[in-house]
């Protein structure tokens, strides 16, 4: 299997690292300089609040918000000291005191960062610090020695045990072997031990003096971190096409990994890194719900605030004439994407998993086994539960940071994240719905509704007798306005209403606008405009009863402008005037509606 690793920092602000196995895409990893990695820094914080309801304590330490501290991650030297100078004991077990014993609001602390945060949760830390090299990982104040868990190579792990008794380690320190360190001999192991006992001495020095907030230690960027984490031994390949960054790794491998300098290359081509290795097109993939499977079928991923849900759909194939294989062989072929997606997504939490249905327990059984095998690659911690009888398989992932999605995207302004807005009928019926409301406010002169475009041609169209009877039965004036800049299920009511000012009133704080019906007739924000005097026009009798109205056209609705061909435009239609405030009321005659070319029929 060929493993190569990709480093792209030719923009400004962005680091991206790929990995790839046989020219497929396994790992991704996307760093910002807009958004601050907190994870792994080492702060002076400050206790702001305990809350033993939660056996919880929130911490202040420079971010944006407190910093959740649980009580199982306070280490016993980070009690409080009593008034006679003891500390609180610690219980053995899972049994810790109660958090309000063993820390006060005001003390301070060395906290290290564990979780970013993500949504509406705040970061999480430890007082438990540990610092990682290339082949350990080093505690201050515990001890104790181990090995991790993914080295599953009993014989290895007790030549690495017998290692560590035979190594003059530190009385002070835990020390625990990562999995790059199996198959490494004493002399590189003793290396790491001083090059961690070194930084942990400066990492004391600055602790003395350090303040509330300051930064005392701060992990390294992604590409060093990436080098000294996940730099394996069959690794063929590591491109970076960045001179600067080519020089620092350069450094980092001849100090810690000198034997694997040799695969470090600089990428020169004109042709842009991620693009020669069509990782661009995964990417774009990745932010999709629906992933395709080669042999047909599909994977739909669901992210929720509370769980992950992921859908297998057996689609339209049929490779075999029974059912029940079908279902197996598709299932099977999930169950590896299914686990690489999560990592290139970075999917954490609560994972539901809904596979096609099943009888055969033998092929439960094996579709267990291979998402069971896919997960154990995956760097992050995971859980993976039996399948009930309903062929749902849940399971757990470690939540370290925000998903990649969350990361390079933000909700949606128009429907806050949903990806479903109203129907045009939807809004229009609420519209009615309000227009109803506002008709029997005997205040109100006229209602004008700015909706979108869309909006606007449903009501004048499917809803316009209907607004011309609430015209004609309320005599108030319903204008409807479109507006571009309003998403489809946005609606916006202003009430056009006259007042008289009682003289012992405080005048009133509403906005009054004079009754212009003509629709835009006052700008929003702005003052009314001074009313023009119009001649008065007489009412003309009616020949042939009630005048038609083309079409049921509402009073107040936006017309074509001009007239039809051939026809003569009508006159044009007048205002009434506006009540004046220190007037006294009276009633005013209704201004003649322009309604356009008449039926010469009717005449």
């Amino acid at each position: 299997m060929e493993k190569e690793m990709l480093v792209n920092v030719v923009d400004v602000g962005e680091m991206r690292i790929a990995i790839l196995e046989d020219g497929v895409l396994e790992e991704l990893y996307i760093e910002r300089a807009s958004r601050e990695q907190m994870v792994g820094n080492i702060y002076k914080a400050k206790v702001v609040n305990v809350e033993p309801s939660i056996q919880a304590a929130f911490v202040e330490f420079g971010a944006e918000r407190n910093g959740f501290l649980h009580v199982s991650d306070v280490m016993p030297s980070a009690y409080a000291q009593r008034p006679d100078g003891s500390r609180p004991q610690a219980h053995g077990g899972r049994e810790y005191p109660p958090i309000h014993a063993i820390l006060r609001r005001g003390q301070e602390i060395v906290v290290q960062v564990t979780k970013d945060a993500i949504g509406s949760k705040g970061p999480s830390v430890t007082t438990y610090l540990s610092l990682a090299g290339r082949f350990l990982v080093m505690m201050p104040d515990v001890k104790h020695h181990g090995i991790s868990r993914k080295i599953m190579d009993e014989d290895e792990r007790l030549r690495l045990k017998q290692t560590l008794t035979e190594m003059n380690l530190p009385t002070d320190m835990g020390i625990i072997i990562r999995t790059a360190g199996e198959g490494r001999n004493k002399t590189d192991l003793a290396k790491d031990v001083d090059h961690l006992q070194n930084l942990w001495k400066a990492i004391s020095e600055r602790i003395k003096g350090a303040k509330v907030g300051e930064c005392i230690y701060q992990e390294s960027d992604l590409v060093i971190r990436t080098i000294r984490d996940l730099l394996a031994a069959d690794t063929k390949k590591i491109l970076i096409d960045s001179q600067p960054e080519y020089e620092r790794a350069q450094e980092f491998l001849k100090t810690f990994i000198p034997r694997q300098e040799r695969i470090l290359q600089l990428y020169t081509d004109p042709e842009p890194l991620f693009h020669h290795y069509r990782i661009e097109e995964e990417i774009e993939k990745i932010s999709r719900r629906k992933v395709s499977l080669p042999m047909g079928g599909s994977i739909v991923f669901d992210q929720t605030e509370a769980l992950v849900a992921i859908d297998v759909n057996s689609g339209k194939i049929k490779h075999e004439s029974d059912p029940e294989e079908t279902a197996f062989r598709t299932n099977m072929a999930a169950a590896p994407e299914i686990a690489r997606q999560l990592r290139l997504r970075d999917m954490g939490g609560v994972i539901i998993m809904d596979y096609i249905d099943m009888r055969s327990m033998k092929h439960q059984r094996g579709v267990e086994k291979a998402l069971t095998d896919a997960m154990k690659r995956d760097r992050a911690r995971t859980k993976v539960l039996r399948m009930s009888k309903f062929g749902i398989i849940e399971m757990t992932r470690q939540r370290v940071r925000s998903s990649l999605k969350q990361a390079l995207y933000q909700k949606c302004p128009y429907c806050a994240g949903a990806g479903e807005l109203k129907s045009a009928e939807t809004v229009s019926l609420d519209i009615m719905r309000q227009i109803r409301l506002q008709l029997n406010n005997p205040s109100a002169r006229a209602i004008e509704i700015a909706v979108n475009p869309r909006v606007a041609d449903y009501l004048q169209n499917q809803r316009r007798r209907e607004l011309v009877r609430m015209e004609d039965s309320t005599q108030k004036r319903i204008l409807i306005t479109a507006r571009e800049d309003l998403v489809p299920d946005k609606v916006e009511v202003k009430i056009i209403r006259e007042e008289v000012p009682s003289p012992t009133a405080p005048p009133s704080k509403e906005l009054v606008i004079p009754p212009e019906v003509k629709a835009g007739a006052v700008q929003e924000g702005g003052a009314p405009q001074p009313p023009q005097q119009q001649p008065r026009r007489r009412r003309g009798r009616r020949r042939g009863g009630r005048r038609h109205r083309p079409g049921g056209q509402p009073q107040g609705t936006p017309r074509p402008s001009g007239p039809p061909a051939g026809q003569q435009s009508a006159p044009e239609r007048q205002e009434p005037k506006p009540i004046e405030p220190e007037m006294p009321s009276e009633d005013v005659e209704e201004a003649e509606v322009d309604e356009g070319p008449q039926d010469p029929s009717r005449e």
